[in-house]
């Protein structure tokens, strides 16, 4: 694809009524699927879920999102309106928890391997330190320092258009190996460090997936 100069989208739309005389309006099931807490079918879903996504954004709105994965059920259900998230190793930008600390609002996105539909979770988010929580979420004798705790105000199931779409959960239709995309390259390249080397960033990376997971 040719690369553009410049600011590429030049017809934008300015209101939700014209985004809605395009798009048309949700159907009843659609606008009565949203709950504000996590029923016995919520947490199903949850305890078979090995991965979400997370979004977050600072204070003047500049959106990250995160992945964060696990045995399936690692996220604990402490009641109907609340749950924590454990904080495992990482890379150490923290920007999920720096963003909280300025701005509690976030997104969560469960999904479970060969699912389509997916659970989307909203509400507001605090870096929690109580180890006492934290009893249950030892892996290999190593308890998170950390856990994101949120407090549930929206949920509901979405629909599985994406998955079908895109086919992710077809192996037949994944690329081959050597076909994808290097993420050594992609450090290498991005970083720029005067002493790096392809060998030295996938040792890295090999190091860090074999000993520094929990």
């Amino acid at each position: 694809m040719k690369m553009k100069k410049g600011n590429p989208f030049l017809h934008k739309i300015e209101t939700e009524e014209e985004l809605r005389s395009m798009m048309g309006t949700p159907s009843e099931l659609v606008k009565r699927k949203a709950i504000s807490y996590l029923d016995e079918n919520c947490v199903e879903f949850i305890s078979n879920s090995p991965f979400l996504v997370l979004s977050t954004s600072d204070e003047s709105g500049f959106c990250d999102v995160s992945p964060r994965g696990d045995h399936a059920g690692f996220v604990q259900v402490l009641s109907k309106k609340y749950l924590l998230i454990p904080e495992r190793p990482g890379n150490k930008r923290m920007d999920s928890l720096r963003n909280i600390l300025t701005n509690p609002r976030i997104g969560l996105l469960f999904m479970i391997p060969g699912l389509g539909e997916t659970m989307r979770v909203n509400g507001k988010a605090t870096v929690v330190k109580d180890h006492e929580l934290f009893e249950e979420m030892a892996v290999n004798g190593k308890k998170p320092l950390l856990g994101i705790g949120v407090e549930v105000e929206e949920c509901f199931i979405h629909c599985a258009k994406a998955f079908i779409r895109s086919g992710l959960w077809k192996p037949d239709s994944w690329p081959e190996r050597s076909q994808l995309p290097s993420p050594v390259k992609m450090l290498l390249e991005h970083t720029k460090l005067p002493q790096a080397t392809r060998e030295s960033i996938q040792s890295s990376l090999e190091e860090s997936y074999s000993k520094r997971l929990y």
